[in-house]
């Protein structure tokens, strides 16, 4: 592991995984902001959006001065927005939509820094899209899924990285972007900073 570290404005287990995965250590901090959709705002803009103001925001809360990375992840079909289900019967919903269909999966993230150890704030984005194509899922199989309570905390009620890769007929893309964190663009940002990727 390599000595250098950032703070995290996420509290996804999925996230935390993905850094591990590439050799980067890091905190958490806290990065809350309001992410409601703004009139007419397109989806790839809207995540765009929410991973700099979680970076802006990781930047003001955290106490030593070490960049911040932040991510949002957004399931988007007929252009529409997919957010993380309000229940089970929200969930039921997505999944019945999503069922022998294409989407996308619009994964957003940031690196916010302070520039010479002041206030203000240097912030790089990177937009990372990613095609998933459903096969035809039968109504039992939607209702066993959501009965797992796997997809109740994710964006389109679907974990990549789950029991829901069995739907997935084919993805085109980044995997580690539709789980919530692409790391090529992730490696990109960092290395900006001079954050070591992989090597100690």
């Amino acid at each position: 592991m390599n000595s250098v570290r950032i703070y995290l404005a996420s509290r996804s287990p999925r996230r935390a995984q993905l850094l591990d995965q590439i050799g980067v250590t890091f905190e958490t901090c806290n990065a809350q902001v309001d992410e409601s959709l703004l009139p007419r705002e397109a989806p790839g803009d809207y995540v765009t959006r929410l991973a700099r103001e979680k970076a802006l925001t990781g930047i003001l809360s955290s106490s030593m001065p070490r960049p911040v990375l932040a991510a949002d992840t957004a399931v988007v079909i007929d252009d529409e927005i997919l957010t993380k289900p309000t229940d089970a019967d929200h969930a039921l919903d997505m999944l019945q939509r999503l069922s022998g269909r294409q989407h996308r999966v619009m994964t957003a993230v940031a690196v916010a820094a302070r520039v010479n150890n002041n206030e203000n704030a240097k912030t790089a984005v990177k937009l990372q899209i990613s095609s998933v194509r459903f096969r035809t899922i039968e109504d039992w199989e939607a209702a066993a899924y959501v009965a797992t309570g796997e997809g109740l905390d994710k964006a389109g009620a679907y974990a990549v990285q789950g029991l829901a890769a069995v739907f997935i007929e084919r993805l085109e893309g980044s995997y580690s972007g539709v789980m919530g964190l692409p790391l090529f663009e992730t490696a990109q940002l960092l290395q900006q900073w001079r954050i070591p990727v992989l090597y100690p």
